[in-house]
């Protein structure tokens, strides 16, 4: 999802900055706009295009001052904003964090960035289900974003694997234009809000209960089936499919940190505290990338600011 922000570039030399804020979603973009107010010199680098797994929100009805709006536009809203405070550089790869001389080396595809400060918002991403054909048929059928991919397969029938809420969701806005939208979930019950039960049952969505999923199928070309098990009867199915969306939860993009000395908690979530600060001094984290994270837009954006802002509030007290 390309947004053409005028200041969205890696063509720019600057590699020098007082906070490089790796990832461009609510929280890093929150964290840009309160950066560079209190006069710091910053930069947004993530290696897909900006705007985060808000983008991939079919309707946010739950951020204040918007009684609803479609994720894409509220993530381009956001990015632009950003971009007139700080310089965003999508397609860049952060690959390693370390200390250097006064701060900072953020080793990246694009090559070194320095800089005082971190500010770490890299978020999550979708968890796989780690079947047999997942991987094959991967942009041939499968897909972990319905608003992305989901009209791809208007007139067709799609299987939404996972029925908490964001799988509830991609199912009720498919279930619009799709020929079928079935959900396949691995609990013995709903396992999404009663708002999107009631929607489901309006529509008559297919909900598959107590089923593990263990083969997407093909013809060598494209996505043909889902096969499950029944955890009940053990039984065997195959379920008729062109698309194929996964829902089954999310994992933090953390990986780069392994040799930076930043704790993680048990699952590879960032450990911060009341501030957002992690235990390397100068390295602090927001949003979704946090330990104890709500995964709300609205909490990410909060995180943001309190982390630029408690930089800023650590940057006057060391001088003092």
């Amino acid at each position: 999802m390309e947004f053409n922000l005028r200041s969205v570039s890696t063509e720019a030399k600057e590699r020098d900055f007082d906070v490089i804020i790796i990832g461009a979603g609510a929280a890093g973009f929150s964290a840009a706009v309160y950066a560079s107010r209190s006069g710091l010199s910053a930069v947004i680098l993530d290696k897909n295009v900006a705007g985060g797994l808000t983008a991939e929100a079919p309707l946010v009805e739950n951020y204040l001052g918007f009684k609803s709006i479609v994720g894409s536009d509220l993530a381009k809203n956001f990015a632009e904003h950003a971009s007139e405070y700080a310089s965003i550089r999508e397609g860049v790869e952060v690959k390693s964090v370390k200390k250097g001389d006064g701060g900072f080396i953020v080793d990246t595809s694009d090559g070194e960035y320095h800089s005082k400060y971190i500010i770490i918002t890299t978020g999550t991403t979708h968890k796989h289900l780690g079947v047999k054909g997942e991987a094959e048929y991967f942009g041939k059928g499968v897909s972990y974003c319905s608003t992305c991919d989901g009209y791809l397969f208007k007139n067709k029938n799609v299987v939404t694997i996972g029925g908490g809420n964001s799988g509830a969701i991609a199912a009720i806005s498919m279930s619009e234009y799709v020929k079928n939208a079935t959900i396949v979930e691995y609990m013995p019950r709903y396992m999404c809000e009663n708002a999107y039960i009631e929607e489901i049952k309006k529509r008559k969505i297919p909900y598959i209960m107590n089923a593990q999923v263990t083969e997407i199928v093909g013809d060598g070309k494209k996505v043909t089936g889902v096969k499950y098990k029944d955890r009940s009867s053990g039984e065997e199915k195959t379920l008729p499919a062109d698309g194929v969306f996964v829902y089954v939860g999310l994992i933090p993009q953390t990986s780069f940190l392994k040799d930076s000395g930043v704790k993680l908690d048990e699952r590879g979530y960032i450990i911060v505290d009341g501030r957002q600060r992690t235990n390397v001094p100068g390295i602090y984290a927001a949003g979704d990338v946090t330990s104890g994270s709500f995964a709300q837009i609205a909490s990410a954006v909060g995180d943001g600011c309190k982390a630029a802002l408690s930089l800023y509030s650590d940057t006057i007290s060391s001088k003092k």
